[in-house]
C-alpha cells in the first residue's frame, strides 16, 4: 500500500512539474531586474539589469521589438519570451502631482 501511495505522489509531482517551470507574463515596464531574470527565458541578472537601465534612461518599452535595442537581447531571446511580455504603462505619462488646474477668471462685480 505504501508503495502505491509513493508511486501516485511521484506521478502527481511529475505531472505538475512542467507548470512550475513555465515563465509567467511579466510587464517589462514595471518589473525589477530580479523579476525579469526569474520570469524570462534566456535573461540572467546582467541582461535583466540592462533592461531596467535602458528603460530608466529611454522611457517605457512600447513593443517587443523595442527590447532588441537593449545590449545582449537578440531575436532568439525575444522570440522565446514574446508570449510572456507585457507593456502596460508604455506611453501613459502621469501628470506631475504638483500640477494644478488653471484658476477660473474672477467674476465681475454684481450690479445693484
Amino acid at each position: 500500500m505504501k508503495k502505491d501511495h509513493r508511486t501516485l505522489v511521484q506521478a502527481l509531482v511529475a505531472t505538475l512539474l512542467p507548470f512550475g517551470a513555465w515563465a509567467g507574463p511579466v510587464n517589462v515596464n514595471t518589473a525589477d531586474a530580479s523579476t525579469l531574470a526569474q520570469e524570462l527565458d534566456g535573461i540572467g541578472p546582467s541582461k535583466a539589469q540592462a533592461i531596467v537601465e535602458y528603460r530608466q534612461k529611454n522611457g517605457p518599452f512600447r513593443t517587443a521589438e523595442d527590447l532588441l535595442k537593449v545590449q545582449g537581447i537578440g531575436e532568439r531571446v525575444l522570440e522565446q519570451n514574446r508570449a510572456n511580455l507585457r507593456f502596460s504603462g508604455a506611453g501613459s505619462a502621469a501628470a506631475p502631482a504638483t500640477a494644478k488646474a488653471p484658476a477660473a477668471p474672477p467674476k465681475p462685480p454684481a450690479k445693484r
